[in-house]
């Protein structure tokens, strides 16, 4: 009878123009060959109607989505339902080769659906075999005590009799309409691609990134952040593309005389500078890796020439520090009867570390060195370079072939002076002579506001250290 299917979950085909729609049967109409389905849905989405009504002219395909719940219920309510209403419910034809929906009604099956699928293959056609009884029976405990008190007590209320149901994929396939889904994904991927493809005309981004880079979007990065009045024409820029000028030695000066006037002393200076050249050469020393206390037998052995001026106080503030952190430090400082005070203070400071001075060419190690720092040249006076001394400190420093670290040194150059491997500038750097020179910039704690007194508009390029590697623009 037509009322014994109310209540079933069906899945309806009405073709590629109508669709597929899903719900459950609220009335079934014998007379008028029409099915109603309540709370709908159409194509895997739900329909704003509550119940929609189907005649059997529009039906391709009619599929039971819960047949074992409707066995049940009928169970619960007829008794025992046959064989053949099972079968018949999913019509399963191997004689027949038409898909066509009909609507009939069977009086020698009573129980048998009003509307009936002729197709092939339904997975909800098959009929419970024996070897599936048997299996039942065993699991519902009917083939004794023992197993039946084992599932009480491990299952508490038996097993589930869903266990031995199939599960109907083509059902639940029916029920996920992919050609409506796909159709939506590619709509909201093009629509974010062409999102994307205005976003990029307006602003061009770059297509990686570096690893201390942000990929959010911020503001464009302005490279040339540092303007000097007097533009010398070369130009630096530090790993991250920031532009540094040049400054001709007189700004520099000035630069140093304002910073002074405000607090950066000479004895500041003169500090700040040895610690950051002295980290400087403890990592061209090899750094954590030779100077640890497992390795104290091979100490690394540094050379200073220094010159009886402001760069030479600079070279032995460096050497302090160095000696502090138990590196041999060997300095060469020529003998004058009268020194510049900041060089007399700094060679006291000097004395009560490990290091040794000397004042003679001939006191110096003949076998290389592990670093050698320069310091013998001078902004102020350049015919120090005349004299003796400085021409045999020039000789010996070239035929050692260590590796040598200049700190500020001057713009000139001379064919005796001692060539570097590595020069360090202060503050800003100087123009100096196109050479195979490495050149870095230390960070000596001059203030912003200072930088503008002089005319220079600057911002740090320093970022979080205070030496940085400069690289010719």
């Amino acid at each position: 009878m037509a009322t014994d299917w109310l209540g079933s979950v069906v899945s309806i085909n009405c073709g590629l123009t109508l669709g597929v729609y899903q719900g459950e049967v609220s009335s079934v109409d014998d007379a008028s060959q029409t099915i109603s389905l309540r709370q709908p849905y159409h194509n895997g989405i739900k329909c704003p109607v509550s119940e929609v009504t189907f005649s059997a002219m529009d039906i391709k395909e009619l599929k039971f989505l819960d047949i074992q719940n409707t066995v049940n219920k009928r169970s619960s309510g007829h008794g025992a339902p046959k064989q053949p209403s099972i079968i018949s419910a999913g019509c399963y034809d191997h004689s027949s080769r038409t898909t066509r929906p009909h609507v009939t009604s069977s009086s020698s099956h009573p129980a048998t659906a009003p509307i009936a699928i002729l197709r092939r293959g339904s997975s909800n056609s098959r009929g419970v075999t024996p070897a599936t009884a048997k299996k039942n029976n065993v699991r519902n405990g009917s083939t004794g005590g023992p197993m039946r008190s084992k599932d009480d007590e491990c299952f508490g209320d038996g097993p589930d009799e869903d266990l031995d149901t199939d599960f109907d994929f083509e059902g639940n396939l029916a029920l996920f309409d992919k050609a409506a889904v796909f159709s939506q994904i590619d709509g909201t991927r093009n629509h974010s691609s062409r999102a994307q493809h205005h976003s990029t005309q307006a602003e061009q981004k770059p297509l990686s990134y570096r690893h201390d880079e942000n990929i959010l979007a911020g503001k464009p990065v302005v490279y040339r952040q540092i303007t000097v009045p007097q533009h010398e024409g070369k130009e630096y820029c530090t790993d991250s593309g920031l532009v540094v000028p040049s400054v001709p030695y007189e700004l520099h000066k000035r630069l140093l005389a304002a910073a002074e006037h405000w607090g950066l002393l000479l004895e500041r200076r003169l500090e700040a500078i040895g610690v950051c050249s002295s980290q400087m050469a403890l990592t061209l020393l090899g750094g954590p890796n030779r100077l640890t206390p497992k390795n104290v037998h091979q100490r690394p052995t540094v050379v200073l020439l220094c010159g009886p001026h402001l760069q030479g106080a600079q070279g032995i503030s460096c050497g302090r520090h160095l000696a502090n952190h138990e590196v041999e430090v060997i300095l060469f400082l020529p003998n004058f009867v009268k020194m510049q005070e900041s060089v007399t203070s700094e060679v006291n400071l000097y004395s009560r570390t490990s290091g040794k001075q000397v004042s003679s060419i001939k006191d110096l190690p003949a076998s290389p060195v592990d670093l050698l720092i320069n310091c013998l040249d001078c902004h102020e006076n350049p015919l120090l370079r005349e004299q003796s001394w400085y021409q045999s400190a020039t000789v010996w420093a070239n035929q050692n072939r260590a590796p040598v670290l200049s700190i500020d040194p001057p713009v000139s150059e001379q064919h005796q002076t001692v060539k570097a491997k590595w020069t360090l500038s202060l503050g800003l750097p100087l123009p100096l002579a196109e050479t195979e020179s490495r050149v870095y910039l230390c960070d000596i704690g001059i203030p912003k506001m200072v930088f503008q007194e002089v005319g220079i508009r600057y911002h740090s390029p320093f970022g979080c250290k205070f030496v940085i590697p400069l690289h010719r623009a």
